[in-house]
């Protein structure tokens, strides 16, 4: 139950990434797989480092308890950030990367260098992609905002996991409990998205 309501809030900030990027309904699918696995990975780590410190040194909690309160304070007095192209993570992105503005499928890269056209079929009448003219593949790939939409949703889940994981270890120190109560939560997330949407 702690974990689910803290997830919550996590379902709604992936809608405003979606929103922002634009990505297609048929897409979105593919940024919440590779997110869920993102995060389970990386909670992973995290849940085996902090049941590692809480067995080696029982006063951690008490860290973990003062950071959980310093985070509400924040949340409830300073004014975040609405805009996702503002995050620290895709301006990292767009300067070590090369990016492009389009969408290439469901592709996180591409070498496209214009936006693909589509074509219906006429045997099925379904929208198909018409290969790229010639002269438009650039030898360099470069990152699509699906990609960007990704990095942005694993983000969002590195600092709600920052909040979340403490939380459980101050229920339960059994590793165990907190990382499957972690993988229910995480897993859950993407149905209750499409619920949401």
């Amino acid at each position: 139950v702690v974990e689910k309501s803290l997830a919550m809030d996590n379902i709604f900030v992936i809608a405003l990434i979606f929103s922002f990027f634009a990505v297609p309904a048929k897409y979105q699918h593919r940024v919440l797989f590779w997110g869920i696995i993102g995060a389970l990975l990386m909670r992973g780590g995290m849940i085996f480092l902090g049941s590692e410190l809480i067995l080696r040194y029982q006063w951690i909690l008490i860290i973990f308890g003062a950071f959980l309160i310093l985070t509400a304070l924040k949340m409830a007095l300073i004014k975040g950030n609405d805009d996702p192209s503002q995050n620290i993570a895709v301006k990292l992105a767009r300067r070590l990367f090369r990016v492009v503005d389009f969408y290439d499928g469901q592709r996180f890269f591409t070498r496209r260098t214009v936006k693909p056209t589509y074509s219906t079929d006429p045997a099925t009448g379904r929208q198909i992609m018409d290969p790229p003219p010639p002269g438009t593949l650039s030898a360099k790939w470069a990152i699509t905002p699906l990609f960007l939409a990704l990095i942005l949703v694993e983000v969002t889940d590195l600092v709600f996991a920052v909040d979340s994981i403490p939380a459980i270890f101050a229920l339960t120190p059994d590793p165990f409990i907190v990382f499957t109560s972690n993988i229910f939560a995480i897993l859950g997330l993407r149905a209750l998205y499409f619920c949401l949407a």
